[in-house]
């Protein structure tokens, strides 16, 4: 509950639009008329383009995305506007129109980028036209359309994030930022343990930049399995480099507060990085499945295109999953408590603070976090039981050792990533249950990241030898 004094509002008044009330029907009708033309032509133009194989083309590709996005464009703000014309009550809640708003800005700069993108594609069909095919292959169709949805959700964020932090007042009873306690370690460790923890991050980035490089350089690991493997290294980067520089910076420091701007990013971005993981490691899951049940039909199914989208719609989720957290947290009043118990703005402390109803923030939470951890973990499960199956079947001994190796390594980080997760809830008798969180979370931020460059290189016999070869490479020019 908002508390009386508080100065922010729970609702906006639309005035809508300057008509007189004689002219509403005539209006009403001309714009549902306009706005289910809109939609229906658009969705016309969707369904032809699906179902004639003539239009499967980069053009009509980038043009049935641009129709999706028209008609998602309308929906965001005319059924409001018609309901509104024939209302007394025009008020619209604080989450519904920041929501609006929101998306307002995605499907607007979207439908600017693809714009951008279908003059690209119109450049290289009449500047370039012997290279058209080569040029504008489905696979960059693809990763074009997953930039402009990806710049769009983050410029529609930053928007938002400064809009809801603006719109708390100075004479709000909620705090303008949060003390974080950091890692509970006595004095005389702090130096022990900022050399430890700047060591292992130092080694996840450098270790996880190395894969990347890598795979970018050796042409033999240019593959599914390796282009998932690459999205993972840089997801670990960032994940890592979410929380462990605040860290160590805190442990060096008598001021461990951050601002609420900043404290709402963090959280977001930890939420995002943790999503994207679990998706990747899905979707590698389903690659290893295709290789060793399906190994004739592998280069078919693991397509280029297929990869490109699968990591698109991993990061499209997890946008959306940790939007929905950021969206909800931001309507929340935050009182006198402003002190975490953590060294990072992690979302089951902040909801610990508030002093508004969170009913709503624990069942998003309890249900994004079915769709986001729960069901990939029960797909990667449902994957390697047809992968076990499937060794049992092959007579071979040696066939045996060769799908264990290509899977070995998948396993490895999947038992280290959802053992630190499912551990977190499975061992909640712990000496101390705050303790606990954080030795979790840094087994999940920290060390998983950190070893999954060892579990990959050490591991992998291709990466070894491309490993071999690019300091043979580095020797051989320095000499």
């Amino acid at each position: 509950m908002r508390r009386e004094n508080q100065s922010s509002v729970s609702s906006f008044l639309l005035l809508g639009l300057p008509i007189r009330p004689e002219q509403q029907g005539v209006f009403f009708a001309l714009f549902l008329g306009m706005y289910l033309t809109t939609v229906l032509g658009n969705l016309l133009i969707i369904l032809l383009i699906r179902l004639d194989s003539r239009l499967h083309t980069p053009m009509y590709f980038f043009l049935s995305h641009l129709a999706f996005t028209d008609v998602s464009f309308s929906s965001v703000t005319v059924p409001k506007m018609l309901r509104d014309m024939h209302s007394k009550d025009k008020f619209i809640p604080y989450a519904g129109c920041i929501l609006q708003m929101y998306f307002f800005i995605v499907f607007g700069c979207l439908d600017s980028l693809l714009l951008a993108v279908m003059a690209y594609d119109r450049y290289v069909a009449i500047c370039h036209p012997l290279h058209y095919t080569t040029i504008m292959r489905e696979g960059l169709c693809v990763l074009l359309v997953a930039g402009s949805w990806l710049v769009s959700c983050g410029s529609a964020l930053v928007h938002t994030l400064f809009l809801t932090s603006g719109m708390r007042r100075e004479n709000q009873s909620s705090v303008s930022g949060f003390l974080l306690l950091g890692l509970p370690i006595r004095p005389e460790q702090q130096g022990v343990f900022f050399a430890l923890f700047l060591g292992m991050y130092l080694t996840t980035v450098l270790g996880n930049l190395l894969i990347i490089l890598l795979i970018r350089l050796d042409s033999r690991l240019h593959t599914p399995m390796y282009f998932f493997l690459k999205h993972l290294a840089f997801t670990d980067v960032s994940f890592s480099s979410v929380t462990v520089p605040k860290m160590l910076r805190d442990m060096h420091t008598k001021y461990k507060s951050i601002p609420y701007a900043e404290c709402i990013a963090q959280m977001y971005f930890f939420i995002f990085f943790t999503d994207l993981d679990s998706f990747l490691i899905t979707s590698m899951a389903y690659d290893r499945y295709v290789a060793i049940c399906h190994p004739l039909h592998y280069t078919t199914i693991m397509r280029e295109e297929l990869c490109a989208l699968l990591v698109a719609v991993s990061w499209i989720l997890s946008c959306a999953s940790s939007l929905s957290h950021t969206l909800l947290l931001t309507r929340l009043s935050f009182c006198a408590a402003n002190t975490i118990p953590h060294f990072f703005c992690d979302l089951g402390a902040l909801l610990k603070l508030a002093c508004s109803d969170i009913f709503l923030n624990e069942l998003v939470m309890f249900t994004v976090g079915v769709v986001v951890i729960t069901l990939p973990f029960i797909c990667i499960l449902v994957s390697y039981g047809y992968i076990g199956a499937t060794i049992l079947r092959v007579p071979s001994a040696k066939g045996i050792c060769k799908a264990l190796s290509t899977c070995g390594s998948h396993l490895s980080v999947v038992t280290l990533y959802y053992g630190a997760i499912f551990g977190q809830y499975l061992f909640p008798t712990l000496s101390n249950v705050i303790d606990k969180d954080i030795i979790v979370a840094l087994m999940y931020t920290v060390v998983t990241p950190m070893l999954n460059p060892f579990i990959y290189s050490l591991r992998n016999k291709d990466m070894k030898e491309a490993l071999g070869k690019l300091f043979s490479r580095v020797t051989f020019f320095s000499q």
